[in-house]
């Protein structure tokens, strides 16, 4: 994300990644994307892609324009320009161009002669990027105004964001809602207050934590504020397939649903289990009925578990399982079982197990215990010594320290 530190030269130029706006890397935005086709000469006029892809409210919103009033060689990726709205004009700054750009509205099903784009009508002026900045800094404040006037006329709802534009005559407010809303007054009132246009956009859960952003439970931001594009739902099936607890806290991302990375590995998931036989839930062996438990799709063991046993995981092989299977249908109920030898399941005769090396200097366990047990000789020496106004003949006395004299004559 942004770096505070970064100063421009000129003091018009955004600070970010210290290239004095023409920001290439998109370091200071959310959803960058890196043109790797940046660098390759230009193939002509005529045949380069006259679409640019411009961001707003630091990625939170892209929509795409033409430029065909500027040469295109001039607009960079990172500059900002002013490109026309509805009534006015707003600022954004150039996420991408070039030939992505014509992958990305292939991707959108757009056509880049048919459909109507709007225009870019210049590059941004000092004016343009002053009233720009002037309600970029007010958004908070309008933010918490607008929490206060929705909450005083009770309606159930949650604004998450607010998006003005650079000329102050329209703003969007992004909100988050369970039922319908009638904001009918709300709007009123917003209008009474702020003297612009309200517009009013509900999003979804998914969607307030990509504009809010955030750190995920993996250390990393979240996919959804950064690469992810299109959310796709993720169901209770995955975490079965996956063999995972169900732990709502933990399967649970910042926005109160099931995480999106549930989805990344499913279909390895699902590969590995198709090797697993199905209707394996029983098996009559002599030891009797057992139950399975889980399936470990790494080591390829079935995990099942006798009533006499008392929960005991017992594991056996996929083959195994299928052999006792085939006795079962035949109607031999009394098929042998045996314990697969876990440490050495498919691995190679003469491995040895790696040795671990403390590289980063934590203590350990042991050696806090260990300090912990000294520390309580310590305890027990301190209450076992005894006391000076107690008889101490029979102890031997002390002998008195020796002083050493420091001074050098």
């Amino acid at each position: 994300m942004s770096c505070a530190s970064c100063s421009t030269k000129d003091g018009k130029s955004p600070g970010g990644c210290k290239n004095n706006g023409s920001c290439s890397t998109g370091s200071c935005n959310r959803m960058n994307v890196y043109d790797w086709l940046q660098n390759l000469p230009s193939i002509g006029p005529d045949i380069d892609c006259r679409i640019i892809e411009v961001s707003f409210n630091q990625g939170s919103r892209k929509e795409y324009y033409k430029n065909f009033n500027i040469n295109p060689i001039q607009i960079e990726k990172g500059a900002y320009v002013t490109v026309e709205v509805a009534g006015g004009f707003d600022v954004g700054h150039v996420s991408l161009k070039g030939e992505l750009v014509r992958l990305q509205l292939k991707k959108l099903n757009l056509s880049e002669v048919t459909t109507s784009f709007k225009n870019v009508l210049r590059l941004s002026t000092p004016n343009d990027l002053a009233s720009y900045q002037l309600w970029q800094g007010r958004r908070q404040e309008l933010l918490a105004r607008s929490r206060t006037i929705a909450k005083k006329l009770n309606l159930k709802m949650k604004l998450s964001e607010i998006e003005v534009q650079a000329d102050g005559k329209k703003a969007i407010f992004y909100y988050t809602a369970d039922d319908r809303v009638d904001f009918r007054e709300l709007i009123k009132s917003y209008a009474q207050e702020f003297k612009f246009k309200i517009e009013m956009k509900q999003i979804g859960m998914r969607q307030e934590a990509a504009k809010l952003g955030g750190i995920g439970s993996c250390g990393r931001e979240l996919c959804c504020s950064t690469w992810l594009t299109d959310f796709k739902s993720v169901n209770t099936a995955v975490v079965r397939y996956q063999s995972l607890s169900i732990n709502q806290v933990k399967l649970s991302g910042q926005c109160g649903r099931l995480k999106c990375c549930l989805n990344y590995e499913l279909d390895t998931y699902l590969d590995a289990l198709q090797k697993f036989p199905e209707n394996a839930q029983k098996l009559e062996t002599a030891s009797g009925v057992a139950h399975l438990i889980k399936k470990d799709i790494f080591s390829g063991l079935m995990w099942y578990s006798y009533k006499k046993d008392n929960g005991v995981l017992i594991p056996y092989t996929i083959d195994k399982v299928k052999n006792i299977l085939e006795l079962n249908a035949k109607g031999i109920k009394n098929a042998e079982a045996e314990v697969a030898d876990i440490a050495s399941h498919n691995k190679p005769k003469g491995t040895q197990e790696p040795v671990f090396v403390d590289v980063v200097g934590q203590t350990s366990l042991k050696s806090l215990n260990s300090s912990n047990r000294s520390h309580k000789k310590d305890k027990q020496w301190t209450n076992k010594r005894p006391n000076p106004k107690q008889n101490t003949n029979n102890r031997a006395p002390h002998p008195a320290p020796k002083i050493i004299s420091t001074n050098k004559s």
